[in-house]
């Protein structure tokens, strides 16, 4: 059973930039695939990246270019870097692990940490 728990969260001003954390324990990551999603008010929880066990990236289109999703696997963290934060980024994001990628579908996930874009 792998337990996840996100940090980093908190209010930004718009234009500045942050790094989530993700961290697991009850297991190693390193044979993991790992995600980020979000959920902002009002709306559906979203795919936002995935990061496989080659360490190969995948993005949604709508973030691609200020987004960052890596992993240390010696420290058991997965981690999101947002750049250039818009007040549409308002969301809880949510870590997720699994044995394979998916943009929906994960067995563990975290609780979420709160990130608020203020203008």
């Amino acid at each position: 059973q792998v337990h996840l728990v996100e940090s980093g969260g908190g209010s930004v001003q718009a234009g500045g930039s942050l790094r989530l954390s993700c961290e697991a324990s009850g297991g190693p990551i390193g044979r993991q695939c790992m995600a980020w999603f979000r959920q902002a008010p009002g709306k559906e929880r979203e795919w936002v990246a995935f990061i496989n066990t080659a360490r190969v990236t995948y993005y949604d289109n709508s973030v691609k270019d200020r987004f960052s999703i890596s992993r240390d696997n010696a420290k058991n963290t997965l981690y999101l870097y947002i750049s250039s934060l818009k007040s549409e980024d308002t969301a809880i994001y949510t870590c997720a692990a699994g044995d394979w990628c998916s943009r929906d579908v994960y067995p563990y996930w975290g609780q979420g940490t709160q990130v608020t874009v203020s203008s």
